[in-house]
This record gives C-alpha cells, sequence and structure tokens, in this order.
C-alpha cells in the first residue's frame, strides 16, 4: 500500500485519474434507489487523501487543475442557465435577498456560539467558510485576520459535514418532485374552423405571446395541405395544425372551432417534415424569424428541441448552435433547407473553441479585479467571475460576427468534466487535514459549531424557498446548491433530476449573490475585535 501511495503522490495526473475513477464508480452503486452520483468524487478523494496522511505521504491535485475544473464548470453552468437566468432576474432578486439575510443570521450565530465555545476570530470565520463550503471566504478570511492555521483548521473540519448536510437536504426537497408542475408537453392539433367570421393567424399567435404557432393549412377538402403563412387568414370550414403546449392547442381549438377527425400532419404527399440540427455557426444567435425560413422556402419552424426538452419556436425564439428545430415545408425543398441550416452532428458537439476561451479568459480576469470596501474590499474570484460571464454569453449567444456559446450538450459534457476534477482536487486537499484537525482537542467545538451553521443554513434556505418564495423543489434544489456554492450538490441535484433546466437556473440564481456574502461576512468574523 505504501509504495502504491507513493508513486501516487509522485504521478498527479495518475492520481487524477484514480479519485475520478473510484469516484464516479462509487458514485454508480445504487442503495434503495439511491446513488450519490459525480458528487461521490469529493467523499473518495477525501478517503484515499486521509489514507495518504495516516501513512505519511501526501496526495494532492495541483492548484491549478483544480481551478481548471471549477471554472470550466461554473463557464459552462452559465453558458446553459443564461437565457433562463435573465428572463427570471426579475422576479428572482427576492431569493437573492433571502440568501443573503441566512447568511447574515448565519454569522451573528457563529459568533455567538464560538465565543461561548472559546474559539478565536479566525478560527470561527474559518468554520463559518467551511460549514458553507466557501473556499474564497476562508482565503478571505485568512487574509484579514493574518493567521492560516485557525481559519483553515475550521475550514476542514466543517466542509466535510456542509457538504454531506446540503445532500441531505437537497435529497428532502427533491422527494417532493413528484407533486412539482411539470411544463405542458409540446403536441400538434388539427383543427376545424367554425367561425362566423374570418380571423387572422398572426392576431391568435399574438393573443397566446407566441406560445403557440400554425404549421398547415387547408382551404377546403379539395385543395392541397400549405405551409402555413404568418398573416393566413382562416375561414369557416378551413383545416388548420397548432403546435404547443397541451393546454394552449386545446384552448386554441376551442377558440376556433373543434379537434378535428382529419390529422394535416400525417399527409406527407405535398409537405414533409424533419427535425434538422442548427450546425452553421452564421446563425448561432439569430432568432426564428431571421432564418427567414418561409420566405427563402417557404418552411414553417415548429419546435425547437434542446437538450432534453421541446419548446415553441416562436418567432422571437433564440437559436444555439446543436438546437433540432423540426421544419415542415414542401417535400422537395427539406433537402435546401438542411443545408442552410447545416444538420450536422458537429453542431451537437463543437465546444466552439474561440468563443469558450474568450470566455474562460474575460471571466478569470473579472474575478482578479478588486473591489474595494472599508476593512480591504475584496474579489470576486475566478468561479463568480467565469459563471457571471458565462449568463451574459449564454444569454447573447453571438457578439456581431463571434458566436460566444456552445450547444447544451457540449457545455454539459464540459460541466461534467470540470466538475468532478475540482471535486478531486478539494477532495484530495481536505483529507490532508482532515484527520488531524479532527483528532485536536479544538475539534469536537468546531464541528459543533460548523454543524450549527450548517443546519441552520440548510433549513433556512429550504424552508424559506418552499413556505415564502414558493419555489418549485427543482429549482429549490438548484437555489440550496448555489447558495453552498457547492458543485457536489448540483451535481447530486442534476442526477437525482435527470439536469432538468430548473435546477441550473436556481443555482445560478443565487450563486453571485452567496459568493460575495459569504466573503464578505467572513472578513467581518475574522476582524472582530
Amino acid at each position: 500500500m505504501s509504495e502504491l501511495l507513493h508513486l501516487l503522490s509522485t504521478q498527479p495526473i495518475l492520481l487524477l485519474g484514480v479519485l475520478l475513477g473510484l469516484g464516479s464508480l462509487l458514485g454508480s452503486a445504487r442503495y434503495k434507489g439511491v446513488h450519490l452520483g459525480p458528487a461521490a468524487v469529493l467523499f473518495a478523494a477525501i478517503a484515499i487523501s486521509s489514507l495518504g496522511t495516516a501513512y505519511g505521504v501526501k496526495l494532492e491535485i495541483p492548484e491549478v487543475v483544480g481551478t481548471l475544473g471549477l471554472v470550466l464548470f461554473t463557464y459552462t453552468v452559465g453558458l446553459v442557465s443564461g437565457p433562463n437566468f435573465f428572463a427570471s432576474l426579475r422576479r428572482g432578486w427576492t431569493a437573492m435577498v433571502a440568501v443573503v439575510a441566512i447568511f447574515v443570521v448565519v454569522a451573528v450565530v457563529a459568533v455567538v456560539g464560538g465565543r461561548l465555545l472559546g474559539l478565536s476570530n479566525p478560527m470561527i470565520a474559518g468554520t463559518f467558510a467551511g460549514a458553507l463550503t466557501n473556499t474564497p471566504a476562508l482565503a478571505a478570511a485568512s487574509q484579514v485576520s493574518g493567521d492560516t492555521a485557525g481559519p483553515t483548521i475550521g475550514y476542514s473540519i466543517g466542509y466535510l459535514y456542509g457538504v454531506a448536510a446540503f445532500l441531505v437536504a437537497t435529497a428532502a426537497v427533491l422527494r417532493r418532485r413528484g407533486t412539482e408542475a411539470t411544463p405542458d408537453p409540446i403536441i400538434n392539433l388539427t383543427v376545424r374552423v367554425d367561425l362566423d367570421e374570418p380571423i387572422c393567424a398572426h392576431e391568435v399567435t399574438q393573443d397566446y405571446h407566441g406560445q403557440v404557432v400554425f404549421s398547415r393549412v387547408q382551404h377546403g377538402e379539395e385543395n392541397a395541405v400549405e405551409v402555413m403563412d404568418e398573416h393566413e387568414i382562416l375561414r369557416h370550414d378551413d383545416l388548420v395544425t397548432v403546435v404547443g403546449p397541451a393546454a394552449l392547442v386545446a384552448d386554441v381549438a376551442e377558440r376556433l372551432g373543434h379537434r378535428s377527425s382529419h390529422a394535416l400532419a400525417s399527409q406527407r404527399t405535398d409537405l414533409d417534415f424533419r427535425r434538422i440540427t442548427v450546425s452553421t455557426p452564421a446563425l448561432a444567435g439569430r432568432t426564428i424569424g431571421e432564418l427567414a425560413l418561409e420566405e427563402r422556402f417557404g418552411a414553417v419552424a415548429t419546435r425547437v428541441r434542446r437538450g432534453d426538452r421541446d419548446m415553441v419556436a416562436a418567432e422571437d425564439f433564440v437559436v444555439q448552435m446543436g438546437d433540432r428545430i423540426r421544419v415542415t415545408a414542401p417535400s422537395q425543398r427539406l433537402a435546401e433547407v438542411s443545408s442552410h441550416l447545416g444538420d450536422s452532428e458537429r453542431g451537437l458537439s463543437d465546444i466552439n473553441p474561440i468563443g469558450f476561451a474568450l470566455g474562460l479568459a474575460i471571466g478569470v480576469a473579472l474575478g482578479l479585479v478588486h473591489v474595494p470596501l472599508p476593512g480591504g474590499g475584496f474579489t470576486l474570484g475566478a468561479a463568480a467571475g467565469t459563471l457571471l460571464v458565462g449568463l451574459v454569453f449564454g444569454r447573447l449567444v453571438r457578439v456581431g460576427p463571434l458566436v460566444v456559446s456552445m450547444s447544451t450538450s457540449s457545455a454539459a459534457s464540459l460541466s461534467t468534466f470540470g466538475m468532478i476534477t475540482f471535486l478531486a482536487y478539494a477532495g484530495a486537499r481536505a483529507g490532508q487535514l482532515f484527520v488531524s484537525a479532527v483528532s485536536s482537542d479544538l475539534g469536537w467545538k468546531v464541528f459543533v459549531l460548523g454543524a450549527i451553521c450548517t443546519t441552520l443554513a440548510g433549513v433556512g434556505l429550504a424552508l424559506l424557498g418552499r413556505l415564502v418564495l414558493h419555489t418549485g423543489p427543482s429549482q429549490l434544489a438548484g437555489m440550496l446548491a448555489g447558495a453552498q456554492t457547492q458543485p457536489a450538490v448540483l451535481a447530486f441535484a442534476n442526477d437525482r433530476t435527470s439536469h432538468d433546466l430548473r435546477v441550473g437556473l436556481g443555482y445560478a440564481l443565487v450563486y453571485p449573490a452567496a459568493m460575495i456574502a459569504k466573503i464578505l461576512l467572513a472578513q467581518v468574523l475574522a476582524g472582530l475585535g
């Protein structure tokens, strides 16, 4: 065993591979349907690093590797969450304020509890940072106090419970997911128009705010089925195909007439449909309307599949590389539409190196900017900087001629790799100090204080999200991970929900505010007289 540990200590890449492999194997093991998923990499790394320490061997992953994994993870989470984040920001600010308020309460409890236990201010600050699993907060506390030992001991003891407790809290929140309202499936329905007066199709789609679209029309059963023009006039006895969420489609059918026994989508002689992958870079960041499918090819887009989710192809919907658009067009023109959109698997896997590198560089640089405040100020750090840039780039998709986003599948793959790499690094680092910290005289005091802080934060956030903010289980699970600024918790939530987009949205919504609040509060705790 000693020889193997010495080998791993001299080969960090080999060590990384071992930690990723063992952690992933552990994460795939199920007990009564429950499994840790990628978060198990963290615990495997802590265990193996602690074993090395017991044998007098220091096992560690280079810091630059851990930082690279972290920024890959945060940047790609931002890219995927960007479009929904800005759409939800107007109503999501209350969640940010609530998270900060809970952390202020936790900080007050940490001071009172720490002094009752006889702990120094630097150790209280480190315990606070560890209980809320925030390394930048630890660094800030160490800098203000001028003491690295106290904060580090507090951090290392509080960290493991901080992760484990929030995993439990997330699992508890997600147990209610079966009662969570899920988006209506996107369907198509042929409707027979029964109106006495003609109506413009555009008027109908406007009334439903672009959440439904028309794809086909037949003016009398003796006529051919045609692609529906945006401003088509619908008259009595016309047949039209409506596409959208099931409840809204049913409402449109009742408004225009009734559900028809005919199915225009099954008549594929003159018109046909196909899912076509967007892989032409020049089209990324354009809206469905700007693709001009009707003007160019007499075609219409009805749905967009991004990742595992179908969405209505509204005129203002912004297209990304790798999106799969369902197009209805004259049969002989589908090949032209495919050529125009690209229809290559490259669109699903291309990481867009130029935009990717630019986003990482700007994000890391933003994290280095010092924000001056009384007492020394702070820097956001690479994680928060890259997340913020990722959110903006995910929303913009392109800046002028430059595409700055990437496909959802590519972002998800990079996110998973970055996350487990960072977890291996963080676990190996925590494992070096874990045994000695727990066995020290102050071990039980720091553990009790950290457990109180973590439990208060977890319970407070869960209750606030459910009872006050009325947040659904999936988004609340993401908020718990974002508030804890903890990739392991996000990995667990994503794995349990099959990467529900609402999880990433909750994470991105509160992460920046949580990061800043923890850094500032740790500085205050460390500098108290």
